[in-house]
């Protein structure tokens, strides 16, 4: 429903409710995970927006980091802002590093700006000054002055979308905020008065791209935070299937039929990462660190011009979709080689409710096999092998090239495609365990069952590590739990469910770049611990260093710039169920031959997911079958049932 995508949200809402015998009036909380902001960034389709800015940084937007957007790229120029130039609007006004004002607001330059905006027909306006994070006063002020002449108008601060240092981050994570802000606004006041109507007592949470929720009212003031709103969703599914399960740490490989995510989770965490770019902006916001790559079951398969066979990024998507769907689609797919090689049932996907024809796959692969001179189940496999590899490197962007050792991880399969290549995946990195969820599709819906209420506090400043800088240190985190505990409060909290976590953002000074590192963690709030000393949040830093960069220095000087808070309020999840283990074997639906390498076909035992129960276990070759996907278990491999009906993969 593109006109208003909530009418599509409240559909669904009444058709599961109809389904499942659910009377909304007893409904007590709703989470939802919403693409509308993102699929707003990459459309370009959001608001008319006004800057105002310092005097002299009008074309910051523009001129950037001074970074070519690929390296051997001379010609590629980086998208262009979002705010036209003319729209761009300077003040005489200057705060200076320390906070201090020394240059005053001129309230002539501030009346000229009210009006140029007000010329300009925009339906919002950023606000970011130079050091303003340290000392808002001056945009305020402004957006006082806005509020009175245009009442109308949508209204973003720099120093309360992220009050962070950086500049050209922070003015462009404020831009992208003002250019989502009156359609995110406009969607979620729909959805609330559609929701309120039907569920009057329901408690409505909107999922962060950091993960946990937050109010409706808040989405529509900072809707930039809801960027990667659903796959940090999955991150949180994983990570609590991963909990009942007994792994605290895992690789989650979500694959779909365009693109594959990868997330780590460590110690039961999700890594989260403070710099990313969206639809090509940066954006300087705490959020889940996904990787995403073009690889999926519609990746198209081809030659590039150096002769080589690629796999994707291109796709076939749903429509016409890969060969086998007999849509009209002609070019070999992911899915066309699964097929071929018997992975894939001709019965079809949705538990036969979508056939596959394997003949008209095979007519797909027929010229590349030709042009590489081999079999067409030996050109299949070899495109499997690609698109895996792909997913390989994706998984060691977030691993080994941020201090992590694969082989120290469990590889949790996800998506519809998932579960297929989760195996070819883990025994390339040395992975024993590949967990697959009781339904690997719907994890990120999953994900927004067991979330928290979140919300993120923030100061930047140096601080050297020293005896006079631990004084400040205690200073400004008192301050974040001032503003947490007022969170609590405005949310009605419970003192039993408050929980927060501290993290410093440190560095060598002389660093352009800043590692987090995390201080302490409690439950309930408590007041920050005067003992620790400088000497071990140095050594917590050096730890951190080690791991990232494999080595520090213990004689260089060490500060903090930026002190981070983040609050949760801990809601009621779904508990795990107590099941009686069974000792016999599975049915076997029926035998099938599948090719699990590219010379010979394994008579393979096929088993559906329905039929599976705790103790359960089964020994490879065999395919399990599902309504969202599909899983294999390779000749010699071993899989069982554990008590979370999770299916549990151990490589030999």
């Amino acid at each position: 429903t593109p006109e208003n995508p909530a009418f599509a949200i409240l559909a669904g809402l009444d058709d599961l409710a109809a389904d499942m015998g659910v009377e909304p009036l007893l409904i007590e909380r709703f989470a939802h995970g919403t693409t509308v902001a993102t699929n707003t960034l990459i459309q370009r389709q959001g608001a008319k927006v006004a800057l105002i800015t310092t005097k002299g940084f009008r074309d910051l937007l523009e001129i950037g980091r001074q970074i070519r957007p690929k390296m051997y790229d001379l010609k590629l120029d980086e998208s262009p802002p979002l705010v036209e130039r003319q729209n761009r609007f300077e003040v005489n006004e200057r705060i200076d590093a320390n906070g201090n004002v020394i240059e005053l607001l001129e309230a002539g330059t501030v009346a000229n700006a009210v009006a140029a905006v007000k010329e300009s027909g925009a339906e919002a306006c950023a606000i970011g000054f130079l050091f303003s994070f340290l000392n808002p006063q001056h945009e305020q002020f402004v957006a006082r002055e806005l509020k009175q002449h245009l009442p109308n108008l949508f209204i973003s601060l720099s120093s309360e979308v992220q009050p962070e240092f950086r500049e050209y981050e922070r003015l462009s994570t404020t831009v992208l905020n003002a250019y989502l802000q009156p359609i995110v606004t406009n969607y979620m006041e729909s959805l609330k008065t559609g929701l309120t109507t039907r569920m009057p007592e329901a408690n409505l949470g909107i999922n962060q791209s950091s993960g946990g929720l937050m109010s409706v009212e808040r989405a529509g003031q900072f809707p930039i935070r809801t960027a990667l709103s659903g796959p940090a969703a999955g991150a949180v599914g994983a990570v609590h299937i991963a909990k009942l399960s007994g792994y605290h740490d895992v690789v989650t490989l979500d694959m779909g039929g365009t693109s594959a995510d990868v997330t780590l989770i460590q110690h039961a965490k999700a890594e989260v990462s403070f710099n990313q770019k969206i639809a090509e902006f940066p954006v300087r916001l705490p959020m889940i660190d996904v990787n995403t790559i073009g690889a999926g079951g519609g990746s198209i398969t081809w030659f590039d011009r150096d002769g080589l066979l690629k796999v994707g990024p291109a796709s076939a998507g749903a429509d016409p979709g890969p060969a086998c769907y007999g849509r009209g689609g002609r070019k070999p797919t992911v899915s066309d080689a699964n097929l071929i090689l018997g992975r894939l049932s001709t019965r079809g996907l949705l538990d036969g409710k979508m056939t596959l024809d394997s003949n008209l796959s095979r007519k797909a692969f027929s010229d590349i096999s030709k042009q590489l001179g081999y079999s067409i189940e030996k050109t299949a496999h070899g495109v499997l092998g690609i698109v895996s590899a792909n997913m390989v490197r994706a998984i060691r962007t977030v691993s080994i090239e941020r201090g992590h050792d694969p082989r120290d991880f469990a590889l949790m399969a996800l998506g519809g495609a998932g579960p297929l290549h989760a195996v070819d995946v883990a025994r390339t990195l040395g992975i024993r365990t590949v967990i697959v969820p009781p339904t690997p599709g719907i994890l990120c819906a999953q994900g927004l069952v067991v979330s928290d209420l979140k919300e993120d506090f923030v100061i930047s400043d140096r601080i050297v590590l020293d005896e006079r800088g631990v004084l400040k240190i205690d200073t400004h985190t008192q301050t974040l739990m001032n503003k947490a505990e007022n969170w609590f409060a405005e949310e009605g909290v419970r003192d039993n469910a408050q929980f927060s976590e501290l993290i410093f953002d440190m560095r060598y000074i002389g660093q352009n770049f800043e590692l987090s590192v995390p201080i302490y963690e409690n439950n309930p709030l408590e007041k920050y611990d005067l003992r620790i000393t400088p000497h071990k949040l140095a050594q917590s830093f050096f730890y951190a260093h080690e791991r990232a960069y494999g080595y520090h220095n213990p004689e260089d000087p060490v500060e903090i710039v930026n002190l981070r808070l983040t609050a949760w309020g801990r809601l009621k999840a779904p508990m795990r169920e107590d099941m009686e283990i069974v000792s016999n074997t599975p049915p076997i639906r029926e035998l099938r031959h599948v090719y699990f390498d590219d010379k010979t076909a394994d008579e393979t035992q096929i088993y559906h997911r329905d039929d599976l129960r705790y103790g359960h276990k089964i020994i490879g070759p065999a395919v399990i079958e599902q309504l969202d996907s599909t899983a294999l278990v390779y000749p010699g491999d071993g899989a069982s049932i554990d008590q979370t009906l999770n299916l549990i993969i151990e490589l030999s």
